[in-house]
């Protein structure tokens, strides 16, 4: 048996002049509630991710691929433009322009559509002609992933630090991120998004457990 889960909010994707890469996920529902997590993925490759809770770094690192995992406080703020991050040992301060031409016509999809795994599937090849968009992919086996993406807009500044050293200026998310399937642009950018998962059921794993 199978399930889908969706989790709604936004995704920012931030590169560094050090090299570290930055990927922030803004959760305002979920099958969790409401809650934000880190991955970040150091110049050296190290992957690390930065979770507010077990339950939710259980389930991002079930998707996910990471070398280190943190269970630390995740607070997020948005003033206008401006968002605030802390998360642990991270700092992240960040503000958003104004949307272009592709931010636009991805709100004059309606959301019910851009949302529909059979809509982000058909978007899929062109979408890919933005250098590192895809729009679903496997991350581990058994899982599945949807990106329904419904509005962008490009981040213009980024200041960050790591453990209290700064990671440099705004970058390109480049090289691409090594989490298993993910999805930012090269360019950094502020995405809100319909996240859709699908994974075995409580019901199966509890039942292939009692098996073995």
């Amino acid at each position: 048996m199978r399930e889908r889960l969706r989790f709604e909010g936004c995704i920012a994707g931030i590169g560094t002049s050090s090299g570290a890469r930055i990927v922030l996920g803004h959760w305002l529902r979920s099958p969790l509630g409401t809650f934000s997590d880190v991955m970040l993925e150091q110049a050296d490759g190290q992957r690390v991710l930065l979770a507010p809770t077990p339950d939710a770094a259980e389930f991002v690192a079930g998707t996910y691929v990471f070398d280190e995992i943190l269970v630390v406080p995740v607070e997020v703020s948005v003033t206008d433009t401006v968002w605030t991050v802390d998360a642990g040992p991270l700092h992240l301060r960040f503000t958003t322009g104004r949307r272009g031409a592709l931010g636009l016509l991805l709100r004059a999809v309606p959301r019910p559509v851009a949302a529909h795994p059979l809509w982000v599937t058909a978007i899929g090849p062109p979408a890919r002609l933005l250098r590192g968009v895809r729009t679903h992919g496997s991350a581990r086996p058994g899982r599945h992933e949807w990106y329904g993406a419904h509005d962008l807009r490009p981040i213009t500044t980024a200041t960050a630090t790591l453990d209290g050293e700064h990671l440099g200026g705004l970058a390109a998310v480049e090289p691409p991120v090594r989490f298993g399937f993910g999805s930012t642009p090269r360019r950094p950018s502020l995405v809100q998004v319909t996240t859709t998962v699908e994974r075995e059921s409580a019901t199966a794993e509890t039942n292939a457990g009692d098996v073995n």
